[in-house]
């Protein structure tokens, strides 16, 4: 491998190959994971993240064969950069099911799922190092186990890799887009249709890093929803949202873009006196997989918690 790029203020290593002729053919995971010396599963996380680059593009799939002389480019945090996760079992969430290979937790609205910026401790990760240890080993240092997150404000399903097999499926299943992932979401105004599909790409905005837009040249981006029930006082609408693809803020950015933001999200709407809620109504209600194990396939629900229930009793 070419010499490696460090960047001192992010901690990270860039390394540059020309994809050589022994190599062609192969997948983008197994040559990822032969030129850094990390695990399959490693390797795959680079890829989810956005970390590869061929001829220039970011590559998110992992499956795909390489060719001679392409230009692949990994980055790669520096391991020393970051700090030791330690277990605390003061975090508290539910977990609605465990075995060897999978972890499927249903989340609190407010708990961050792992540490980054402004959130060293105290998360989900470090809540479920204190009752599965051996998570510390499985997939990236910094957010083990970790195959998708949601965001701090939203509450429901998660599934977790408990093994190094399960986190290589799991990551290879939410790659393709094969897992069921249904969310409640409660809109402001009334959707013309009963049903629909929202496909616009997303990508990062240009004023605000944090933030997430409909972007031309952004990433594929396809939310289904389907109405459970219209309310009139006020007027509000009840949705199931169907993810076909799992963008970050994809939901919520989405129903913005259609001018229906969802109730309590006041950064991609405004928040609204006429219902006071301090989070977004968002809930991951239902959650399908295959089992990295079995190969059955896997399927959980979630009730709304209390404090969206409380909210839909107050509706007429």
């Amino acid at each position: 491998m070419n010499s490696p790029n460090q960047d001192a203020a992010s901690g990270s290593i860039t390394h540059t190959e020309e994809v050589p002729a022994a190599l062609a053919d192969e997948r983008l995971d197994r040559v990822v994971s032969m030129l850094t010396d990390l695990s399959r599963s490693a390797a795959a996380r680079l890829i989810v993240e956005g970390q590869v680059r061929l001829d220039g593009e970011v590559a998110f799939v992992r499956s795909i064969r390489l060719s001679e002389g392409q230009r692949l480019e990994i980055t790669v945090e520096n391991e020393a950069t970051q700090p030791k996760l330690i277990a605390d079992s003061s975090v508290v969430t539910t977990v609605v099911y465990s075995d060897e290979h999978v972890i499927v937790v249903d989340k609190p609205a407010g708990l961050v799922v792992h540490p980054g910026a402004g959130n060293t401790s105290g998360t989900l990760i470090h809540g479920l190092l204190a009752q599965f240890p051996e998570l510390a080993e499985i997939g990236a240092p910094e957010r083990p186990g970790l195959v998708h997150r949601i965001d701090k404000g939203t509450s429901g399903l998660m599934v977790v890799a408990r093994s190094a097999v399960a986190y290589e499926d799991l990551s290879e299943q939410f790659s393709r887009h094969s897992t069921t992932r249904d969310y409640q979401a409660l809109v402001w105004g009334e959707l013309e249709n009963s049903e629909g599909l929202i496909d616009a790409p997303l990508g990062r905005s240009g004023r605000d890093a944090t933030r997430m837009t409909v972007a031309v040249g952004g990433r594929e981006a396809r939310t289904r929803y389907q109405v459970l029930k219209r309310f009139s006082d006020p007027l509000v609408t009840l949705l199931q949202c169907h993810l076909d693809t799992g963008r970050t803020h994809q939901i919520r950015v989405h129903l913005s873009a259609i001018k229906h933001p969802i109730v309590g999200d006041g950064v991609y709407g405004r928040l609204r006196p006429a219902i006071a809620l301090p989070r977004p109504f968002l809930h991951a209600a239902r959650l399908v997989f295959t089992h990295p194990g079995s190969g059955d396939e896997m399927a959980f629900t979630s009730a709304l918690p209390v404090e969206l229930e409380a909210v839909l009793q107050t509706l007429s």
